[in-house]
């Protein structure tokens, strides 16, 4: 990636990461929102947004939905936030890897505490 696109991509989420959080502060009805990373092709023309949201899989599924509903809107507010010739189409796609590693995390302890030698050295 060429330094013009790691700029433009961090801009990108940065402002959608204020945009998003702004959104979706106030209501319980859907989940807590952190845009992790932002990728955007070499011609500046689309920008692929990794979205992490906290919650139950509920919330998560009509926190994406609404995203994606409100796709339109983000990328106009973009548009007047950042000063580029062409605003990027926005792909919001669902970033699981927290919720991977959390889980991850719970079998490692599950498999330590199960462990017959840690047990002996306690």
């Amino acid at each position: 990636m060429s330094i013009r696109t790691e700029r433009v991509a961090s801009l990108i989420r940065e402002e959608l990461g204020t945009m998003l959080s702004r959104t979706f502060s106030g209501s319980t009805e859907f989940g807590f929102t952190t845009v992790t990373e932002a990728r955007v092709t070499p011609d500046l023309r689309t920008a692929r947004v990794f979205v992490s949201i906290m919650g139950s899989k509920e919330k998560q599924e009509k926190t994406m939905a609404q995203i994606e509903k409100k796709k339109g809107h983000f990328r106009s507010e973009l548009g007047s936030r950042i000063n580029l010739k062409f605003v990027p189409i926005l792909e919001f796609r669902h970033d699981t890897s927290l919720d991977n590693a959390m889980h991850i995390e719970s079998l490692i302890k599950q498999i330590h505490k199960d462990d017959p030698i840690q047990k002996k050295d306690e």
